[in-house]
């Protein structure tokens, strides 16, 4: 099992998978009460994995982000809200242009409370059925956490232009609002 308290004043961490991980940093990067996100990768089976290794496939590891809040300032219902908002929860191996299983949606637990929620807000999704499509994302406690190479850390910020052209290249904001409606990305 994996500690969810981080030991630095009652901080705590979360780890989402919703495909490219430079399109996960940046919602939640902005939010009260997050401390910092940090791409990289997890639910593999090799240690210390390269971008090279996992973009190739057969790791075993998505790429992901591990995000360090105060949970005195945002709750993880919040940011389970996020997440959902900002993936296609409907498609198995692959978000937007990214496919294989290294680009799978899964919410990484950190504990009992952290699976509990989880599975209410996937149940929850189910319940109020946005689409038609079933909803396929994983939910598997956390393992190992593996950082990605510095020049994918903050990638949206150092290169905004290339992060433009990739994000709307890859259609993931217009698939985001055929499934989301007005609260995508939100």
């Amino acid at each position: 099992m994996v500690t969810v308290s981080c030991g630095a004043a009652g901080l705590e961490k979360a780890t989402f998978a919703g495909g490219c991980f430079w399109c996960m940093e940046a919602p939640f990067d902005k939010l009260p009460g997050v401390v910092s996100v940090t791409p990289g990768y997890t639910g593999g089976k090799i240690k210390n994995p390269t971008y090279k290794e996992v973009s190739a496939g057969g790791t075993g590891h998505a790429e992901a982000v591990q995000i360090l809040y105060d949970p005195s300032k945002i709750a993880y219902s919040r940011l389970l809200d996020i997440f959902w908002r900002n993936i296609d929860p409907t498609v198995k191996d692959r978000q937007f242009c990214d496919y294989g299983n290294q680009y799978r949606s899964a919410i990484f637990f950190n504990g009992g409370e952290q699976r509990k929620l989880a599975l209410q807000s996937k149940a929850a999704l189910e319940k109020n059925k946005p689409f038609r499509e079933a909803v396929v994302t994983e939910i598997t406690e956390a393992t190992a956490f593996y950082p990605a190479e510095e020049y994918h850390q903050h990638y949206y910020k150092k290169n905004p232009i290339r992060y433009a052209y990739y994000r709307n290249g890859c259609g993931r904001d217009d698939r985001l609002k055929e499934l989301w409606g007005g609260s995508a990305g939100q």
